[in-house]
């Protein structure tokens, strides 16, 4: 069973501009940004612009914009990092590690197995805002944001 969406969550706030992010993407129907708590270097989020809590929740037209960004993501962080491996995680509810309840999609460019403890430690904003830059920079449709 899902819970009811709660606006006043962080990625929410980010969406909204009401908090700062180190922004490495942005179209009509999602937002990608450094985590920043991250589990590997390049660690990025896809969020959608809609209120949804997990996947369950989400239209699929939106499910289909995030897969998309995803796409793009992954392209670029395999260019800007001189990475192969990125692992694609999301959570549905508390139970499976869920901490912010608006849906959000992991692109965390390492091995399963080398993955750092999520929401373990800060990164450095100025190493943040670099990695969205160089990664941002990559993206192909040349749309690019910063």
């Amino acid at each position: 069973m899902t819970m009811s969406y709660n606006s006043d969550n962080i990625f929410a706030k980010i969406l909204r501009g009401e908090i700062p992010c180190h922004k490495v993407y942005e179209d009509d129907k999602t937002l990608a940004f450094m985590d920043v708590m991250p589990q590997a270097t390049g660690h990025v989020l896809v969020v959608p612009k809609y209120q949804a809590v997990e996947l369950t929740d989400l239209p699929l037209e939106y499910a289909t914009a995030v897969i998309a960004t995803a796409q793009k993501i992954i392209k670029a962080q395999r260019k800007a990092l001189g990475v192969n491996g990125v692992v694609q995680m999301q959570l549905n509810h508390q139970d499976a590690g869920q901490s912010v309840f608006h849906y959000h999609l992991h692109l965390i460019p390492s091995h399963v197995h080398e993955l750092g403890k999520h929401e373990g430690s800060f990164a450095d904003p100025d190493e943040l805002a670099l990695l969205a830059s160089k990664i941002s920079a990559k993206i192909d449709d040349g749309v690019v944001t910063a």
